[in-house]
């Protein structure tokens, strides 16, 4: 049987949601990972220090007795954003980053960013501050098919930004294409990108197996085989651009099994395990701390986690759901086998 101790992991991109929701994720989270940054996509959407900081506390709330974890806040931006109060958030401790939804982009999206260059003062003082743009890198109007929207919005929107910001740092979020690899390779340590296991496990196949499977539908949607081969090399090269970001995003059952489904894959109850199986079918182990533990923290300037934890390869199986009330969330590998399995912190 094959183990792994490692530094334990960190998950750069969240969503707990909030309410009953969040009191039933964030446990999930909690159990594997030593901090997380959350996403500010709430309705209303996280947009002040305040809200920030009263979303933090109850996702403290949550966090079940004795587990030490630890919600990292980020800032929604708008098209009304106040750089002042943006950085005084920053200063004061409260986001450690700004997320760039542009509008209609993704769930909750809505109050998104209709003129990203109009927000080139917010950005500015963002580089000036040392304060990470967080991008869901999407070109989301109607007439760019849906599988471009990632490379349309690298050459459009992500690449002259950088030439406009110089030292901006950018984290580009949950990457899906080769372009997007290549894009966060190029740019030296101030551009990385997170990746999510769905986005390693599968390609745009899953989605039609048998027919529509929305459980696999998120936004980015999965792409191309040689899309998914391209994330692989990246995510098990070593490099310091890549780093986990589950991207973790719990819907109710029924408002995934619907006319209208929601987009986003609920991870976070076997996220580490989904990862270990990549990297275990890539040989690619003696890379994984990197990617999990600590290329994240480097790039966002905090210390990894000097909690070891033990993975095994073990066969365990998956719960088919999430109780939310009277409700369920369908979790990823929901009633399958999954290979790995967390023996004890070290």
């Amino acid at each position: 049987m094959r183990s792994l101790t490692i530094r334990k992991p960190v998950d750069l991109h969240v969503h707990f949601r909030d309410g009953a929701v969040l009191d039933a994720v964030v446990p999930h989270t909690a159990r594997q990972f030593a901090r997380a940054i959350v996403m500010p996509n709430l309705v209303p959407p996280v947009t002040t220090a305040a809200m920030a900081a009263a979303y933090r506390a109850r996702i403290e709330a949550a966090i079940p007795e004795g587990v030490d974890f630890t919600p990292i806040m980020t800032c929604y931006l708008t098209d009304a954003t106040d750089p002042a109060d943006l950085i005084a958030g920053h200063r004061d401790g409260i986001f450690a980053a700004a997320k760039l939804y542009p509008a209609h982009a993704t769930t909750n999206s809505a109050h998104g960013v209709t003129s990203i260059a109009g927000l080139d003062p917010v950005f500015a003082a963002m580089a000036e501050a040392g304060m990470p743009l967080l991008t869901h890198g999407e070109l989301v109007h109607h007439d760019v098919d849906i599988f471009d929207r990632e490379a349309r919005f690298i050459d459009a929107v992500l690449a002259p930004l950088l030439e406009r910001h110089p030292t901006l740092k950018v984290v580009m979020e949950h990457i899906t294409t080769s372009e997007g690899a290549q894009f966060a390779r190029s740019h030296g340590s101030r551009v990385a990108a997170t990746i999510t296991p769905q986005h390693l496990l599968y390609d745009r196949n899953v989605l039609f197996e048998g027919g529509i499977r929305p459980h696999y539908y998120c936004l980015p949607i999965l792409k191309r085989r040689s899309h998914q081969l391209a994330l692989r090399e990246a995510a098990t090269s070593g490099a310091p651009n890549y780093f986990l970001g589950t991207d973790t995003a719990p819907h109710l059952r029924h408002l995934k099994e619907n006319a209208c489904g929601c987009a986003g894959v609920f991870s976070a109850p076997v996220a580490v395990e989904a990862y270990l199986k990549v990297f275990a079918e890539e040989n690619a182990l003696d890379k994984f701390e990197a990617f999990a533990s600590l290329n994240g923290p480097a790039f966002y300037g905090f210390a990894p986690s000097q909690t070891r934890v033990t993975y095994e390869e073990r066969a365990w199986t998956a719960p088919a759901s999430v109780s939310v009330e009277e409700h369920q969330i369908v979790p990823l590998f929901a009633g399958e086998r999954v290979d790995w399995a967390l023996s004890r912190g070290l």
